[in-house]
């Protein structure tokens, strides 16, 4: 049955919420890989309380690669900081018109990071050994998550500046996200993160091997993605874990 419209605000989400950030982040060298995936496939992994935001009637489900750096709470000092590189599996929801992500899978290098996320926010990280090496105006990014056949390894060099996406596009329908919704202690919350708009760049993809999605329970993906983008970095404020209303 399909899902009931809702008129989705796309703007309001990237304007920063009028209160104290609880937190911290930097994220550097983002590549996004970007699948097209069947509502059919894809509907009984995510909670029945969200609904599947589509752009022109397409799911998509995507993975990022990126280095975390300066991770930290508002009273954390920053020489304490938590410095990790991650990869997520994510797709794109809404809930009464909000427009999100779901992440589906997260892995991360860092064993206190991921027992905090876990705990703290009931996100779904794993631990894995993750390297990142850049060489030659080339990036070779692995993943090998731990007691698990789930791998990445995804090699690429980056492209043009494409600059910010344009609300309406598709650029702005994968890229500008900024609330998270996971269902923590039996309840469906969210939380906003607030950057300034990706400085975004094209993307060669020059080698992809990939299990993250399939281990998330997507069977059918295309080998490689049909779209990629970059970005060299932003700097992120955190805000509450809430529940939905």
């Amino acid at each position: 049955m399909p899902e009931p419209v809702c008129e989705i605000n796309r703007f309001s989400p990237g304007q920063r919420p009028d209160e104290r950030a609880i937190g911290y982040q930097r994220w550097r060298s983002l590549l996004f890989l970007h699948w097209k995936v069947s509502e059919e496939a894809l509907r009984p992994l995510v909670p029945k309380r969200l609904s599947l935001d589509l752009y022109q009637g397409t799911a998509y489900v995507s993975i990022v690669l990126f280095g975390m750096e300066g991770v930290r709470a508002r009273w954390w000092p920053e020489l304490m900081s938590f410095r990790f590189l991650e990869a997520n599996v994510r797709t794109y929801v809404h809930h009464e018109g909000q427009p999100g992500i779901y992440f589906m899978s997260m892995d991360a290098n860092h064993r206190s990071a991921v027992w905090a996320a876990r705990r703290g926010w009931s996100l779904p990280y794993h631990y894995s050994a993750i390297q990142m090496n850049q060489q030659d105006a080339q990036t070779d990014y692995r993943v090998d998550r731990r007691r698990s056949e789930a791998t990445n390894h995804t090699r690429y060099q980056v492209g043009s500046s494409l600059g910010p996406s344009s609300l309406g596009t598709l650029e702005h329908f994968l890229l500008e996200r900024y609330f998270l919704f996971v269902e923590h202690r039996d309840r469906l919350c969210h939380a906003q993160v607030h950057h300034a708009p990706y400085p975004a760049h094209s993307v060669e993809l020059l080698d992809l091997q990939d299990s993250l999605v399939t281990a998330t329970g997507l069977s059918d993906i295309s080998e490689n993605p049909p779209l990629a983008h970059y970005a060299p970095g932003v700097d992120v404020e955190i805000f509450s874990l809430r529940p939905v209303s």
